[in-house]
């Protein structure tokens, strides 16, 4: 990857963490707009605006780190586990999202029921198990599991911040444009640098075969 692309890469993911940090604003933080519309209050609904910007710049960043991380940690993991990598990703897939259920479960004073702990854990698997396969059709069958565990796994870590804070309006906001950011990335990396299916028998190599 050249300079330029990766420009260009690191810009389109800012910008995508931007933009859909304040749309999600929107819809999760409302009252942060509203004492700004009436009566019309533009420097301090730019203000607002410019605000959540801010936060989406950062969770862009953040979202880099752990792809560039997760990219060494799967090389690592390759090299270090060999065959059983694959079984290691699975087995830490499962450990995040029991997590992501009995933990946030736990931690509560009143949890009540256990069905709207499930939702965001459900909805997080539905989601990388879509872009999974997007990146499966597009590179190779065998990217399906390692962008499953990149999507649920990593994102998860890069949303521990949010998740220690554990107020809904700030998991929401942080967890929208981590997955943004990190499909983008996911399904754009080997657009640029390429992808390679393995070696491949040479065209003389297969005139000789043809010629026997």
């Amino acid at each position: 990857m050249t300079i330029r692309k990766w420009l260009r890469f690191f810009s389109m993911a800012l910008l995508i963490g931007a933009v859909v940090t304040v749309i999600t604003s929107f819809f999760v933080q409302a009252d942060a707009y509203t004492p700004y519309l009436e009566p019309f209050d533009l420097w301090n609904l730019t203000g607002a605006v410019l605000w959540f910007i801010g936060w989406g710049l950062v969770y862009s960043v953040i979202s880099q780190m752990g792809f560039f991380a997760y990219l060494t940690v799967h090389q690592f993991g390759r090299g270090f586990f060999g065959f059983f990598w694959t079984h290691v990703q699975i087995v830490l897939i499962l450990i995040v999202l029991f997590d992501l259920v009995y933990l946030r479960y736990t931690r509560t004073d009143d949890p009540g029921s256990l069905f709207p702990y499930l939702i965001v854990p459900a909805m997080l698997l539905i989601y990388s198990y879509a872009v999974a396969k997007v990146k499966a059709k597009e590179t190779h069958p065998r990217a399906f599991l390692p962008a499953l565990f990149f999507m649920i796994v990593v994102t998860t870590v890069e949303w521990i911040p949010a998740l220690r804070v554990d107020e809904r309006e700030w998991v929401m906001l942080m967890i929208v444009p981590l997955l943004a950011v990190n499909t983008y990335q996911l399904l754009t990396l080997h657009k640029i640098v390429g992808f390679n299916e393995g070696p491949t028998e040479s065209k003389d190599h297969k005139k000789k075969k043809g010629s026997k």
